[in-house]
């Protein structure tokens, strides 16, 4: 008899987990301009989907036709919570987020517009802004909440957490909490705040030894150049975006921002004494030159054009380094994004600062985390006392790795607090 219960309760398991499948089926069936294949489903979750979401690319004029944006669902039940992950580039897997782990929830992955395989026929960029990022958002959350009724929050990562930033500005009432990780807010094209963040972080004595590489790498140009230009064949790269010389200095100059960015250590800097071959070796693995390749730069052309027109982003100060520079102007300074087709276009930061100031007043249920080290916290959302809002500034944390889980315990218990608050259901603290 127990042995018959036993199979009959793990009869009644399988079969709940069945149903579960199929009625989410079913559901995706009804969705309005919406096509869906199953895909590997990530260990506790019922069933998963790619998605391809049919949206206008002009969301105030159906005549300008549509394109199909990918997306990735993962199930876990009906009554759970869902997260919104938003893309700011293109995603191409399933993963899970930190907080669809800790809220035990469903999860729907957004490509960004224009970026992946989310592309219209013709790449119109004027069609590529934020408003219509965010209302193909709202139109997915929309749809989705027909089938999830329970609370959502939306999440992203640096140029995803610009998006949840921007989201939360377009449309406040979508989401009930919004934690955007490592997420720039650059107020102009050229936002100098970086350069102050570069000229004050650490200790004199490694700023200095970053700046010590840069000058012994310039000084030796012509050397420099020819090795590089082996490396350049054998990755076959092509650089007409940029000259071969213009992605050589561009790569020295990006040297500093991407070693605070990314977290590396001062020890580890090589002395001036090395050769030459040796401090390009070490370069290379933190500011590549491949990023200046025609590859790279038409891989990440819509962003360069988000940044360029309404965005923000970041130049390079050229002073210490003014009779060095050959094939790059030091006036004006040069900057660090790349148009597609070299076409241009002009910065309008009417959008920044009208979302910059919206958010002193109505920036609520907002959690911000950055690392205290990342280049990118120049930019970072500052704190306000007069919003039901949190901000982490992880110290010695970089770009990478500010991340929920490698926060501090007390830091972590805060966070957790917060979201059971603000919606009402238990965090699961897996870390």
């Amino acid at each position: 008899m127990r042995g018959f219960i036993l199979i009959s309760f793990f009869l009644y398991i399988a079969q709940t987990v069945h149903t579960q499948a199929t009625n989410i089926d079913y559901k995706l069936f009804e969705l309005p301009s919406a096509i869906f294949k199953p895909i590997d489903v990530p260990q506790g979750f019922r069933a998963a989907y790619e998605l391809r979401i049919k949206q206008l690319i002009d969301h105030t004029d159906s005549s300008k036709g549509y394109f199909y944006q990918r997306a990735f669902l993962s199930h876990k039940g009906f009554n759970k919570p869902t997260v919104l992950v938003t893309e700011g580039y293109q995603q191409h897997r399933n993963r899970l987020s930190e907080l669809t782990q800790l809220l035990d929830a469903n999860q729907i992955i957004v490509e960004h517009r224009y970026f992946g395989q989310s592309v219209p026929e013709e790449m119109d960029y004027s069609y590529l802004n934020l408003k219509q990022a965010t209302t193909d958002l709202h139109n997915i959350t929309t749809i989705f909440k027909e089938i999830y009724t329970s609370k959502w929050i939306s999440t992203g990562i640096s140029k995803g957490g610009q998006t949840t930033i921007f989201y939360k500005y377009y449309y406040p009432d979508d989401m009930d909490a919004n934690v955007p990780y490592v997420a720039p807010f650059c107020l102009s094209y050229e936002d100098k705040r970086i350069y102050t963040f570069l000229d004050t972080i650490g200790d004199a004595s490694c700023r200095e030894k970053i700046k010590n590489v840069q000058f012994k790498i310039l000084e030796n140009r012509e050397e420099a150049l020819t090795y590089l230009k082996w490396y350049k064949y054998g990755a076959a790269l092509d650089y007409t975006y940029h000259t071969f010389e213009e992605a050589f200095e561009y790569m020295v100059l990006e040297y500093p921002f991407s070693f605070w960015q990314w977290g590396y250590k001062c020890e580890d800097i090589p002395d001036t004494t090395r050769t030459l071959e040796q401090l390009l070796v070490y370069l290379l693995n933190i500011s590549e030159i491949d990023f200046y390749s025609d590859r790279d730069v038409e891989r990440y052309a819509s962003h360069y054009y988000q940044a360029a027109t309404e965005m923000g982003y970041y130049g390079y100060e050229t002073d210490a380094f003014n009779d060095l520079l050959v094939a790059l102007p030091v006036s004006p300074r040069p900057h660090a994004a790349f148009l597609p087709n070299k076409m241009e276009v002009e910065f309008d930061g009417t959008l920044v600062k009208k979302v910059y100031k919206w958010l002193e007043k109505h920036g609520d249920r907002m959690i911000y985390i950055y690392g205290g080290t990342d280049t990118w916290t120049a930019t970072a959302i500052p704190p306000n006392k007069d919003r039901e809002s949190l901000w982490f500034f992880m110290e010695g944390i970089d770009h990478g790795k500010a991340r929920i889980r490698n926060m501090s315990e007390q830091e972590k218990e805060l966070l957790y607090r917060t979201l059971e608050s603000w919606l009402g259901i238990p965090v699961n603290p897996i870390w």
